[in-house]
């Protein structure tokens, strides 16, 4: 699955065998100025990991992984420009934060759009591929976390049709912080 967004930029899945590429762009994102609130690693904790983990990440969110979808958004030199994964929770389990999947749903993490690529859109699309999945694969709903002061990305969230579900979890790296949970139903927005 892919879609043009230009004559010269494509937005698609990753496939397996890029685990550099998807390394080398976690690296970047990692070194943005607003990664401490958007990420939960730091750029030494992931720049440490082997080679082994970012094979088995790729291969883990490539193209026909039932378990998580990464999608990129490629410029014409081929320089990926921006990111999204998704990964799938079922009911009957636990998020990441230990609170309980109620539903069959796309959850949204590692966003990143280069600077240099902010504004002209891509990362809508990104969005709707994502989501186009995510309602694919039988999601009843797609949800996100977004940290209390990261104002800029809860303004996008909003523009892409994500309501606030009045969740709230604690800050992995500051537990006086906390991550809004922001939500996207069948029903809802401009996906649906």
């Amino acid at each position: 699955m892919s879609t043009t967004i230009s004559d010269d930029y494509v937005v698609r899945a990753i496939r397996a065998d890029e685990w550099t590429a998807v390394k080398r762009l976690r690296l970047d994102a990692l070194q943005d100025p607003m990664a401490p609130l958007a990420f939960l690693e730091t750029y030494d904790e992931a720049s440490a990991k082997p080679d082994s983990f970012w094979q088995e990440r790729a291969a883990g969110a490539a193209e026909g992984a039932a378990g998580a979808q990464q999608f990129v958004a490629v410029g014409p030199d081929g320089e990926w420009v921006g990111t999204l994964t998704v990964l799938v929770e079922v009911p009957g389990t636990k998020d990441w934060a230990g609170l309980p999947v109620e539903r069959r749903q796309g959850h949204v993490v590692g966003v990143y759009m280069r600077p240099e690529h902010r504004g002209c859109g891509f990362t809508e699309v990104l969005f709707d591929e994502a989501v186009q999945w995510a309602w694919g694969i039988g999601a009843e709903r797609v949800r996100l976390m977004v940290h209390e002061d990261n104002g800029r990305a809860q303004r996008f969230y909003r523009r892409a049709g994500f309501v606030p579900s009045g969740v709230t979890v604690p800050f992995v790296n500051d537990a006086r912080q906390r991550e809004l949970e922001f939500v996207l139903g069948r029903d809802c927005g401009s996906h649906g």
